[in-house]
């Protein structure tokens, strides 16, 4: 075996390919080919594409899928404090050794072909499910869909969660070119699953050129929130009364949707309890009451809209936001939903590679009605606002997958109910 700890595995794999991004799948389906040979996988594969939600999609269907008796597979990114949330059996990472083992499986049937890290993690997720003989497997996407190496496996339905802009150096600068790419997923004559409220023409374009089977969100099926909670509606079934889902609605709706596709029952009891036990680290993720801290990790406009949405109907006394961003992100549009919403701005320099400094982020959300403060670190701008909070106060903390992981190292543990 090439190293014998997962950290000197993956600190290799980073440098391993001479670019970190590389779209395409001729060199990891020339190392799928050698691994698998042409054999057929022994599972259902869910694939779920989007610019955002993929990931709370993703466990929401887990928790329906297991509560329903199925052993499950699921391979997300990026982790939020171990590389090992990525690929998960059961609802359990998978160990260090088991992923070591599939690596040096993967390391041997390359032979000279490079990889890169998101490479290593995909062949490494499809091959741990295969030898464990799962039922159904959950693909999250990581960018866009057609080059994206999640690709490389023919999926028995499809997932389009949302499109927005986002990575448009890799996947175009409109959401007509977006959905193209996401569409890629597709395979003819499998059902496809688009909970994007207002779908781009493209993609409408695109289910009638690869034949899928289409399920739209506001035509296909429905859901409503009101005072007596979460209500859910196609044309085959429904659920009323649920509790308020932890991830946002429009996902919850989709998920169920693909429970339908997939012809399983769940009665309305069973369904309320996935309901109050489904969450995701860093997706309205409550860590701390009085004042209620809330995670987040919303990153581009169409996720800040949706946030601020949901936080203005949570009547706080306050919004309190601690603030960190990578440089390549749309700093000035990100932001900008949330102007309405925020009191107080601590913005925070990001230590990454490629990470904004705080004086970005402060250019863009300046303005003489709110108070706007500058940070070297996460760490700093997040004690500093708990420090000034009153107790009938939200902080929230968004940005990126790594501001929040740099507030989740502090020891913060996640509460399940408000105090």
């Amino acid at each position: 075996m090439r190293y014998d700890s997962l950290p000197e595995w993956l600190h290799w794999q980073e440098t391993l390919h001479f670019t970190e991004v590389d779209p395409g799948l001729e060199r990891i389906g020339q190392v799928w080919h050698a691994l698998a040979g042409s054999s057929k996988l022994p599972f259902t594969v869910i694939t779920v594409a989007g610019t955002n939600g993929k990931g709370s999609s993703v466990a929401m269907l887990e928790s329906i899928l297991r509560a329903a008796g199925y052993s499950t597979g699921t391979y997300t990114s990026p982790h939020i404090l171990s590389y090992n949330e990525r690929i998960c059996i059961d609802g359990q990472p998978c160990s260090d050794d088991q992923i070591c083992n599939t690596f040096n499986k993967i390391d041997i049937a390359r032979k000279q072909t490079s990889l890169t890290y998101f490479e290593f993690a995909t062949l490494a997720a499809v091959e741990l499910f295969r030898e464990k003989n799962i039922d159904i497997a959950i693909l999250e996407v990581g960018m866009g869909g057609r080059l994206d190496a999640v690709n490389i496996v023919d999926p028995n339905l499809a997932v389009i969660t949302s499109i927005d802009l986002d990575h448009q150096d890799w996947l175009g600068n409109t959401k007509e070119l977006i959905a193209i790419e996401k569409a890629e997923i597709f395979r003819a004559n499998i059902p496809a699953v688009i909970g994007e409220p207002h779908p781009p023409s493209t993609l409408v374009d695109a289910v009638l050129e690869y034949q899928v089977k289409p399920l739209w969100q506001g035509k296909d099926f429905h859901f409503q929130i009101n005072t007596q909670g979460f209500h859910w509606q196609s044309t085959k079934s429904r659920f009323d009364n649920l509790p308020i889902p932890n991830i946002p609605a429009q996902n919850a709706a989709t998920a169920l949707q693909v429970i339908e596709t997939l012809e399983l029952q769940l009665d309305n009891k069973l369904m309320a309890q996935v309901f109050v036990e489904s969450s995701l680290p860093g997706r309205r993720q409550i860590v701390q009451s009085n004042p209620e801290v809330m995670l987040d990790v919303a990153h581009n406009p169409q996720a800040t809209r949706l946030l601020a949405n949901d936080i203005e109907n949570m009547h706080y006394k306050r919004v309190i936001a601690v603030v960190a961003m990578l440089a390549d992100k749309d700093i000035n549009a990100t932001l900008a939903p949330m102007l309405s919403i925020v009191t107080n701005w601590y913005c925070a320099s990001l230590d990454v590679p490629r990470g904004a400094k705080a004086s970005a982020l402060v250019s863009a959300v300046l303005s003489s009605e709110q108070k706007v403060l500058e940070y070297d670190s996460v760490e700093i701008a997040y004690k500093s606002a708990i420090k000034k909070a009153d107790k009938e106060d939200l902080v929230i903390v968004f940005g990126s997958f790594f501001t929040i992981t740099n507030v989740l190292k502090m020891g913060l543990l996640p509460l399940h109910e408000k105090v």
